[in-house]
């Protein structure tokens, strides 16, 4: 396939705010593909290529874009510089200056998708000395055989900006109604994409044969979307909705995944990005467990053993740090809490009840530093409450509720897992929201160039970001510092695509980083688009920041839905 079909099929997406239509435009698109393609297509609209787990990113920054439009469209830096700065694009900037560009390629050949993905991927495995030259040379080349509209479709990709506002479930949905002209696939396909956390192989297996999209296997090492919980008041709605059922101690650490294949070890984040490195210690553990092939869920928190308590979120993240392993290694020792499995010696286990997974785990744990999470089985409202108070005792955030006879829903959040922390029922709640935007810093915030954040839960159902509070406290100088330095590098002219908004920030950033957030009750109101009623959303009143949550990425935020259920309580 042709890239400039891509292409062109972007710029109609582009166009659109209907999921319906981006969706048939989408399926169109599939429709024509070889696997291979789709595979790559399904990449590339991600913004990524290869699925998030393996770590590849094309390293290219602004200037470096900027240097290879000056050369391959012959007009001077300064020339570049001044429509950036109209434009706020650089794929704009690219696609104008390219159309009119002063020197010709002699010999300019059609770009094929996969010719353009081939040349990506090599743009992101330059290393060392030298290397941004060759990054810049070959982008250069690219935009020597593209057309003006693909030029600006590759630079958005390259710059991590593709800007069309598609969401998995879309591409999902694409993937569906390609085949069989209707969404009736889409939960199979969502069910292989959330086993195995990679878009691109679950397009490139759907081409070759849909069928094996139903029949669709676990293996070790393509990690699983984590399963999340829903949130309820208090003991008594938690008996009501599950009846008998475990509750485990809600652990404020790391969560991880880890998979073990013969005497290979692998520990991936909730964001599915792989930590191995950071936890050698775990490695060592875990290659003393007797299984052969393994998936297990747990989290990894520091603890103190002289005083006996857990350490903060906060202390355990430090573990996470790139040097001195060590020396962290030693000051905050980690236990691994596990809490689900997934795979065992060739074996779904996600497919099994809850206590059925529960007692396999127990099979071959506690060992070393990996430990079971405390669980018990209770069966009232009075016995979940002894164990909820007996948690924040020992300064963990809560518990977990767990229907014993749920399966592990993938990449869902369901009530088989009903959460109950600290906060909830009394004067402060918190919720993980995502950073869209951040103002100027006054008075005597203005020598840290930051004065506070436009955040935004998520929404799963149409695949954006809707505002929900501007937070301007509970901010340390050293945070706003930090803030100011880590925003200014996703600062961007444009608000992002699948951002729903209705007021605007000094500056607006890739949504990205998530936080968590405080705040005191849920209100309607005009400036929010978040659940948004009648003309009004849903705000939080008297927000106030708490922690970054390096742990988890926008798609893991606090959901519309959860906020709208959350306001019930307010």
């Amino acid at each position: 396939m042709h890239f400039d079909e891509v292409a062109i099929a972007f710029n109609e997406i582009e166009q659109r705010s209907g999921r319906l239509e981006m969706t048939d435009l989408l399926a169109r698109i599939f429709e024509k593909t070889t696997p291979e393609e789709a595979e790559r297509i399904a990449y590339i609209l991600q913004g990524e290529l290869r699925p998030p787990y393996e770590g590849i990113d094309l390293g290219m920054g602004e200037k470096f874009v900027l240097e290879a439009i000056r050369k391959a469209s012959g007009y001077p830096k300064s020339r570049v510089e001044k429509e950036f700065e109209k434009e706020g694009d650089l794929g704009l900037v690219a696609e104008k200056l390219l159309a009119k560009k002063q020197q010709q390629s002699l010999f300019q050949k059609s770009l094929s998708v996969l010719s353009v993905y081939n040349s990506m991927f090599k743009i992101s495995r330059f290393r060392g000395t030298g290397s941004q030259t060759q990054k810049i040379n070959r982008l250069v080349e690219l935009y020597n055989n593209a057309t003006p509209l693909e030029a600006r479709y590759i630079t958005r990709f390259v710059m991590g900006q593709l800007r069309l506002g598609v969401g998995d479930p879309t591409i999902l949905d694409a993937l569906s109604v390609s085949h069989e002209g209707d969404k009736s696939l889409r939960e199979p396909l969502e069910r292989a994409y959330n086993l195995c956390s990679d878009i691109g192989y679950v397009a490139r297996v759907f081409l070759e044969d849909p069928k094996k999209i139903q029949e669709f296997k676990i293996e070790v090492f393509k990690p699983i979307m984590p399963a999340m919980a829903e949130r309820l008041a208090s003991p008594k709605e938690i008996i009501a909705k599950l009846q008998k059922c475990a509750v485990e101690y809600k652990y404020d650490g790391f969560r991880i995944a880890i998979h073990k294949k013969g005497n290979r070890v692998e520990i991936y984040s909730r964001r599915l990005e792989k930590m191995t490195h950071m936890f050698p210690d775990v490695v060592k553990a875990v290659q003393k467990l007797k299984p052969k092939d393994l998936i297990f869920e747990g989290e990894a928190l520091a603890f103190n053993q002289e005083e006996k308590r857990f350490y903060s979120f906060q202390e355990t993240m430090r573990r996470r740090r790139k040097y001195e392993l060590d020396a962290a290694s030693k000051k905050y020792p980690l236990y691994v809490f596990a809490f689900d499995l997934h795979y065992l010696d060739g074996e779904d286990c996600t497919t099994s009840p809850y206590l059925e997974r529960r007692k396999k785990l127990e099979s071959f744990l506690p060992n070393g530093q990996i430990h079971l999470s405390k669980m018990r089985i209770v069966n009232t409202a009075e016995e979940i409450n002894s164990l909820f108070q007996a948690a924040l005792s020992t300064r963990l955030e809560g518990i977990i509720a767990k229907d014993l006879n749920a399966p592990y829903t993938a990449g869902k959040r369901k009530f088989a897992w009903i959460k109950l922390k600290k906060s909830y029922g009394k004067e402060m709640d918190t919720i993980d929201a995502v950073i869209v935007g951040y103002y100027r810093g006054k008075g005597a915030r203005a020598k840290f160039g930051f004065g506070g954040l436009l955040v935004a839960a998520y929404n799963d159902e149409t695949s954006r970001f809707e505002t929900i509070a501007k937070v301007g406290s509970g901010f340390t100088e050293e945070e706003m510092e930090k803030f100011q330095k880590m925003l200014e590098e996703d600062k961007v002219k444009r608000p992002p695509v699948n951002l729903d908004y209705a007021m605007e920030p000094d500056f607006w950033v890739h949504p990205r980083h998530v936080v968590e957030v405080a705040y005191d009750n849920i209100t309607r109101s005009p400036t929010h688009t978040c659940g948004m009623e009648n003309g009004k959303g849903l705000a939080l009143r008297f927000p106030r920041m708490i922690r970054i949550r390096d742990d988890k990425g926008p798609f893991n935020a606090t959901t519309t839905k959860e906020v709208e259920e959350m306001h019930k309580f307010s």
